[in-house]
């Protein structure tokens, strides 16, 4: 039976969050239209890996050369950073105008990322191997720190309320989403932005080969043939106020830490059941009143299932399920929050995206995989992020 709330839900009308507008760039595009007009197309931005691994897999990379950062902020330079600031300049007005509206000191900044600026020390290495030095200029502390994300994007916005990181892997940029809130309630800022962002680099994809959890092809979500996920690089970012008019509302996020296994899903999906739950308690809804569900869905043989049976149990099987990891790769750190923007466009314009790769479908899967884009009305969509370690996050939107 779908979730039917419990006594954490809030009291209609006592607190709306609203989104006011966003933005987001992946494989697919480095601009919120483009990454919309692939979605609708069913157009994957995955290809083969162009970094130096000894194994094939396929990525969602951007391109290899990125606007640099400002001046003022090149000291912070690096690619997570470059693709931060490229993302964030299709938000760049709305933040402006709430920076005005509230002040500087009431606009928070809180952002997700796992892997920062892994890249430019793989790099800073490398030529310490092959030169017995250090590239001039590199600084661990701006380029490599996660901070020096938080940095950039900051003073992008000008923003000066309280500012912090959250890495809890693949959930980062879904749980800067209860921080959001959590900020908005309590009085402590009248506007967050938040987002996540997260850039290609070798420890990562050494990292998910030695777990065997990449395919050596697009991943295929909830696929029979499903053996493993790629791997993407991307940001976005959301701007929140609360009472205000925007596309969409943040109605829930709900979280979970079941501790069950460094890298494998609990097995009867505790953590994501408890994560699901919350999102909709804290929504007032019901399991059945949830219209898409953008899942996690990996493509790995243990995520996939185990998913498919917590949705069942949370939400039951009305639902419309699709994974997006098929257009873009796992953004990692960046995840959460794009798929989050993913919901907020299903909302917007009453469409769902196929689940790239799900036919033939794994027959012990039994939720609505979407396997051919539908035009249909969104009222309610729930955002999984499920994390190593059992850092689970699930959010809740819904229509104005």
């Amino acid at each position: 039976m779908p979730y039917s709330g419990s006594s954490m839900t809030e009291q209609a009308g006592q607190f709306t969050c609203s989104v006011v507008a966003y933005s987001v760039g992946n494989a697919l595009g480095a601009t919120t239209a483009e990454v919309a007009r692939a979605l609708e197309a069913g157009r994957t931005g995955l290809a083969p890996c162009r970094l130096d691994l000894p194994f094939e897999t396929a990525t969602g990379a951007l391109p290899d050369a990125l606007p640099a950062l400002p001046k003022a902020l090149a000291r912070w330079d690096s690619r997570v950073g470059r693709i931060a600031a490229l993302v964030f300049d299709g938000l760049a007005g709305p933040v402006a105008a709430a920076v005005r509206r509230w002040g500087a000191d009431r606009v928070a900044v809180v952002v997700g990322t796992s892997t920062g600026g892994i890249l430019e020390t793989e790099r800073a290495l490398g030529e310490q191997a092959s030169l017995g030095r250090l590239p001039d200029g590199f600084d661990l502390q701006r380029q490599h720190a996660f901070h020096g994300l938080l940095e950039v994007v900051r003073e992008l916005a000008g923003a000066r309320g309280p500012a912090w990181v959250v890495s809890t892997a693949c959930s980062s940029s879904a749980k800067v989403l209860g921080s959001a809130r959590r900020l908005l309630r309590s009085g402590l800022a009248d506007a967050v932005l938040v987002g996540g962002a997260d850039s290609l680099c070798l420890t990562t994809l050494r990292g998910f080969g030695s777990l065997q959890a990449l395919s050596s092809r697009p991943c295929r979500p909830f696929a029979a043939q499903r053996d493993g996920t790629s791997i993407g690089e991307g940001a976005a970012f959301v701007l929140l106020e609360r009472g205000a008019d925007g596309p969409a509302r943040l109605l829930g996020v709900g979280e979970s830490s079941d501790a069950h296994h460094m890298s494998h899903p609990h097995p009867e999906g505790a953590g994501a059941v408890a994560a699901m739950a919350g999102a909709l308690a804290q929504s007032g809804l019901d399991g059945a009143a949830v219209d898409y569900v953008n899942a996690h869905g990996t493509a790995t043989p243990a995520n996939d299932a185990i998913e498919a049976r917590a949705i069942v149990q949370v939400v039951g099987t009305g639902a419309a399920v699709a994974s997006t990891k098929g257009y873009t790769g796992h953004l990692l750190g960046a995840a959460g929050i794009t798929e989050a923007v993913f919901a907020v466009l299903a909302i917007e314009r009453s469409y769902v995206p196929e689940s790239l790769g799900a036919t033939p479908l794994d027959p012990a899967v039994a939720v609505d995989v979407v396997r051919a884009g539908r035009r249909v009305p969104v009222r309610y969509a729930l955002s999984n992020s499920f994390a190593f370690g059992g850092n689970n996050a699930s959010v809740v939107l819904g229509a104005p």
